[in-house]
């Protein structure tokens, strides 16, 4: 790469060489330059063969037809208002190639926008963002079917349309309800006595025993059975319209979906069981207990609605060699310090440390810096080993803690640059964007309909040459005589 001097060019010898042709022809002009070709970057002058840039004919600079537009036929030069530090690496694209390399003092945003401008290709953008350590999005794969598309869109996308948000909120609405019913029923004076009596019991004064209420007039049970039907609706209606019925049960959100309503029917089927009398209290009981703990997993329905949860989840997915590292680290230092403080307080009589596995409990909160207090060593050798474990947890949990916040911010700040852009091009752009279809639609190339959250993001559909043109259009498609100039 060469680095030509920007001196200015006489205009009065620059149109005397050229007053011979009545059309300005940029490849004769190439060839008169001994096959060279001057790029003016803001100022700072390049110089390099025209065979150079033709090993990419499909981008701007490969293209005479395209990049014709910026040509300054005074200096004999194109000239683009251009970041100067990136065409660095635009240079040694060709150069090279076809090896990009981001200069270190460019961002990434910046340098992604000149690698549109210079209509690289989307496969370099992707080996680009594959190369910065951008997760690849996956495609969506939306319905071939309009209606079923069209409802797909509506129970799964709530950002694609109006209706769709509608949606999502009473969605959000029916969760939250069903949240405070499973806590309210547990209140004191909500709580109906289970402890039915016996069927043989008969009272001293010869009434019958007082039954158990009716479950099915429960107020809770009515609220309940009414979200229950909103959940599975939704359910269905997604399970109907969804493109691929593999790739829907292997949704971790759908399981979730799945498993927030099944309490209910197993209560539902054991509470109609034990009313005909074929089932067993205890057992029903137990299971009852166990199945209404399932019900909590219903606000993990929120994370469908809920950016953060979202963020939060792709951290911790992100992060599980680091959370792996975290339990490997506690747990040696739980085997470490439970038998260090059993063996130091073992001739002490009024120690609660009686076994190894009853001191685990007290490694634990002690690790984490939590120390209930319920488990303490009263000796000097298990006061130091309890000193020295409360440090070693100190310093075992900070070290992954970095990395996994690191990976939060990542997603956090990704998440927040789709929603600008996608605000920033909704405004711009206007009608240069892509226009959706209804309920925000997009297609690709291909025949198959597929939705990403960068097609609403990105509006590329239009030439990037044009977008961010900085020459007039005079420049733009120069056929006049230079003697008009």
């Amino acid at each position: 790469m060469t680095v030509v001097p920007g001196e200015n060019i006489d205009e009065t010898v620059a149109l005397a060489a050229l007053s011979s042709q009545d059309v300005y022809d940029p490849e004769r002009a190439d060839q008169e330059c001994c096959e060279r070709v001057v790029i003016n970057i803001s100022g700072l002058r390049f110089e390099t063969q025209l065979k150079t840039l033709a090993q990419f004919p499909a981008t701007l600079l490969g293209d005479p037809r395209k990049r014709m537009r910026f040509f300054d036929p005074l200096r004999n030069e194109y000239f683009f208002d251009r970041n100067r530090p990136s065409f660095d690496a635009i240079l040694y694209y060709y150069q090279s190639g076809g090896r990009l390399r981001r200069p270190v003092n460019v961002p990434v945003d910046i340098f992604m926008e000149e690698i549109k401008f210079y209509e690289l290709g989307e496969e370099v953008i992707e080996n680009f963002k594959e190369d910065e350590g951008f997760i690849k999005e996956e495609e969506r794969p939306l319905p071939d079917n309009e209606f079923q598309r069209q409802v797909w869109l509506l129970f799964e996308y709530p950002e694609s349309s109006g209706p769709a948000r509608g949606i999502a909120i009473v969605s959000v609405m029916v969760i939250l309800i069903s949240i405070v019913i499973f806590c309210l029923e547990t209140l004191p004076e909500f709580r109906e006595d289970n402890n039915r009596l016996p069927e043989d019991h008969v009272a001293v004064n010869g009434t019958a025993p007082e039954k158990k209420p009716n479950p099915f007039t429960d107020p809770f049970f009515i609220v309940e059975t009414l979200c229950i039907i909103w959940f599975s609706f939704e359910l269905l209606v997604r399970f109907l319209a969804c493109p691929s019925k593999p790739a829907f049960f292997k949704n971790i959100m759908n399981t979730i979906d799945i498993v927030a309503i099944m309490p209910y029917f197993i209560t539902l089927g054991l509470e109609l069981a034990e009313h005909q009398g074929n089932g067993q209290q205890a057992m029903s009981l137990a299971i009852l207990r166990v199945i209404r703990l399932v019900r909590v997993f219903r606000i993990f329905k929120l994370s469908r609605h809920s950016k953060g949860l979202q963020i939060l989840g792709k951290t911790l997915q992100a992060s599980m060699r680091e959370l792996g590292l975290l339990i490997f680290f506690l747990f040696i230092g739980v085997i470490l310090f439970s038998s260090a403080v059993y063996f130091a307080e073992t001739d002490d009589p009024d120690s609660g440390f009686s076994s190894i596995p009853d001191a685990f409990w007290w490694a634990v909160v002690s690790m984490t810096t939590v120390g209930y207090g319920d488990m303490c060593p009263v000796t000097i050798g298990g006061k130091i080993v309890g000193s020295l474990c409360a440090i070693a947890g100190v310093l075992t949990i900070a070290l992954p803690v970095p990395v996994i916040v690191s990976n939060f911010n990542y997603f956090y700040h990704r998440e927040t640059e789709h929603e600008e852009q996608f605000q920033y091009t909704h405004v711009t752009c206007g009608q240069q964007q892509q226009q959706p279809s209804s309920f925000g639609e997009f297609k690709n190339s291909d025949s198959k309909p597929s939705l990403a959250k960068s097609e609403y993001t990105d509006s590329d559909d239009f030439d990037p040459a044009i977008k961010y043109t900085n020459c007039s259009p005079a420049h733009k498609a120069y056929t006049g005589k230079l003697t008009d100039v």
